[in-house]
């Protein structure tokens, strides 16, 4: 795997950058340092003539801050780059007065980018056992939570391994498959209680095709009825398997509270009427409470400036 690809046109960025890296006398390792003010003063007061000069410049600048990035991203793998050397290679190779020619440079660059993949197959190597480590450990905590959570009162564990208990039974009567759609409310935490999703905090369900969503959604929500709420206990082979996903660790077993709103929703969500206009009077309330505040300040303002009036005319008197 290439680290770097450059075009021809980031070649002409890089010649263009080799001029503006470099001042016009002597290498920057020569210059004392009672002169680097002065220089830096110098750079910052420098005018450029025409568009071709400004250009030139901001091409350097650019090329400066790609390369940067690229570099950095080499510490990862204990490799350093000097950047004075790359600069003095630019100017060398501009000059016509490169230490090595056409085929020693590419020999050169081939063997770095062979080491590098090298160091990169390494690094990656032991990310892979450590992740793998980590969801192995993630795995057996995993399934000692699931043992004791299914000695629980209420709790039932079926043949899938997927386990749940009713928080709330509305019986109702309506059940989605695997088919349907449903609009649910949920919340998402680990085994630690540590929460890492919920559309009870973003105050609006979700709406999704249930043969679309992880297998222990799939089979648990079929149980339920329109209007229950349960807790369900997922096995990491029933959700996102040994693989991280975004933030949930491979191999977690995750604990979701989920209330069914509806099988095949017609309609976009609407949040209810009554939680609507509990919004509006606590508002309501709030700027009347402030204004009320508001008015009694004004009103112990205006009394204190009265007395304080009258208090200075009686003293003139």
């Amino acid at each position: 795997m290439k680290l770097l690809s450059i075009k021809k046109t980031a070649v002409v960025v890089a010649l263009a950058g080799a001029l503006a890296a470099c001042d016009s006398g002597d290498n920057k390792n020569t210059t004392k340092a009672g002169e680097k003010g002065a220089v830096a003063e110098s750079n910052q007061q420098a005018e450029f003539k025409d568009m071709y000069e400004k250009a030139a410049y901001s091409m350097g600048v650019n090329f400066s801050r790609q390369m940067s990035k690229n570099f950095d991203s080499l510490k990862e793998y204990d490799v350093v780059i000097d950047k004075d050397l790359v600069v003095q290679g630019m100017r060398d190779g501009f000059a016509g007065s490169a230490k090595y020619n056409e085929e020693e440079v590419a020999a050169n660059i081939n063997e770095f980018q062979t080491a590098l993949n090298a160091k990169m197959k390494e690094r990656q190597e032991e990310l892979a056992a450590e992740a793998k480590k980590k969801a192995e450990e993630t795995l057996k905590k995993g399934q000692a939570f699931e043992a004791e959570y299914a000695k629980k009162e209420g709790v039932t564990q079926t043949e899938s391994g997927l386990l749940y208990r009713v928080i709330e039974d509305a019986e109702g009567s309506e059940s989605p498959t695997a088919e349907d759609a449903v609009r649910v409310h949920y919340r998402g935490t680990f085994i630690d209680g540590k929460e890492f999703d919920s559309s009870y905090k973003r105050n609006k369900p979700i709406d999704f095709n249930l043969g679309g969503v992880i297998p222990g959604w799939t089979e648990g929500l079929q149980y339920m009825t329109v209007g229950d709420k349960y807790e369900f206990v997922i096995p990491a082979e029933l959700a996102y398997g040994e693989n991280d996903r975004a933030q949930i660790p491979g191999n977690s077993t995750l604990i979701f509270e989920v209330e069914l709103l509806d099988v095949n929703p017609e309609e976009p969500y609407q949040a209810p009427e009554e939680r609507v206009e509990e919004t509006v009077e606590q508002a309501a309330d709030a700027v009347e409470e402030a204004a009320s505040d508001a008015a009694e300040a004004v009103k112990e303002g205006a009394t204190e400036v009265k007395e304080e009036v009258e208090e200075a005319t009686d003293g003139e008197q």
